[in-house]
């Protein structure tokens, strides 16, 4: 990846995939084969355990799609003290030897979220007091520099709804007290919108921190009704807050320009929300979408 272009890719996260297995989910084998029909190249792994863990089967399912992996995804509650470093670390370890194996070079880090993402239940309080801020830092800077210096692999931190980390002032507290070196933004640019940050704006102002993209959007006056209602973020996708492009914010077409004007590689991963979905909806809307990207920018490509 050594061109100055945006590679677009998808991820299980489009076929309603949540969780490493599950009946509502589309089974791995038939979310492969759509996505290659589907014309992507590149995939994200999506919770470990949902595709195959043995890397040489893996690669040969891979191999015999010509599709390629991007990266993996790991969860962290580093605000919650020291102790969970090693809670964190042995799955963390088992993505990163996976998505290594599999010649993939970034590691997504969603943050916990303080509501439970099923039931939407408060587990914990939504403000972080600044201990709790130091120690989600310096886990994650831990964590970056044990990913890149064993494993060659880039943390990625994936701001996300109901987590303490998805306002423009908590992304930018966290670029603020984190070493570049070890941890960069993965611009997720629907769960911006949802939290109100403006992924333009964080593309302008830290142009050497936006690592890595995952593209979607977010229904406004879906939103609109989430803010009112103060709606969990598990009540707000059963009501349709993530919609399929072009049809909601922020404007695809502009972050795409931006993003296209850093000048160098990166991966925009298309991941619409939809768990749970019936098994016939995902691969139109990956088409659909795929090409819809592809129109918004002169160096967006799928290879």
């Amino acid at each position: 990846m050594t061109e100055n272009k945006l590679i677009i890719g998808t991820a299980p996260d489009s076929w309603g995939v949540w969780f490493a297995d599950d009946p509502k989910q589309t089974p791995w084998e038939r979310f492969l084969d759509e996505v290659a029909e589907s014309g992507y190249k590149w995939i994200e792994l999506g919770p470990y355990g949902y595709l195959p863990n043995d890397p040489t089967r893996l690669a040969e399912e891979l191999k015999q799609r010509d599709l390629k992996v991007t990266a993996g995804t790991v969860f962290t509650a580093f605000h919650r003290g020291a102790g969970q470093y090693e809670e964190a670390w042995e799955p963390a370890r088992k993505v990163a030897e996976l998505t290594a194996a599999m010649g993939g070079e970034h590691i997504v880090v969603i943050p916990a979220m303080w509501r439970d993402d099923v039931t939407g239940e408060a587990v914990e309080s939504g403000e972080l007091s600044q201990e709790q801020w130091s120690d989600l830092f310096a886990g994650h800077n831990r964590m970056g520099k044990v990913l890149l210096e064993d494993f060659g692999l880039k943390q990625q931190f994936h701001s996300h709804a109901d987590s303490h980390v998805g306002a423009q002032q908590d992304i930018e507290h966290l670029l603020a007290e984190t070493d570049p070196q070890y941890l960069n933004l993965c611009l997720d640019t629907g769960h911006a919108e949802y939290c109100g940050a403006s992924s333009l704006e964080l593309i302008k102002n830290y142009p050497d921190r936006i690592g890595y993209l995952h593209l979607k959007q977010i229904n406004p006056d879906v939103l609109k009704k989430v803010n009112e209602e103060n709606m969990t973020w598990a009540a707000a996708n059963l009501a349709g807050v993530m919609t399929e492009p072009p049809n909601g914010l922020p404007d695809l077409r502009a972050v795409i320009e931006a993003v296209e004007g850093l000048n160098r590689p990166i991966f925009g991963i298309v991941e619409q929300d939809m768990y749970p979905v019936a098994f016939d909806v995902p691969m139109p809307i990956a088409k659909r979408t795929r090409n819809y990207l592809l129109s918004c920018g002169s160096r967006t490509t799928v290879q």
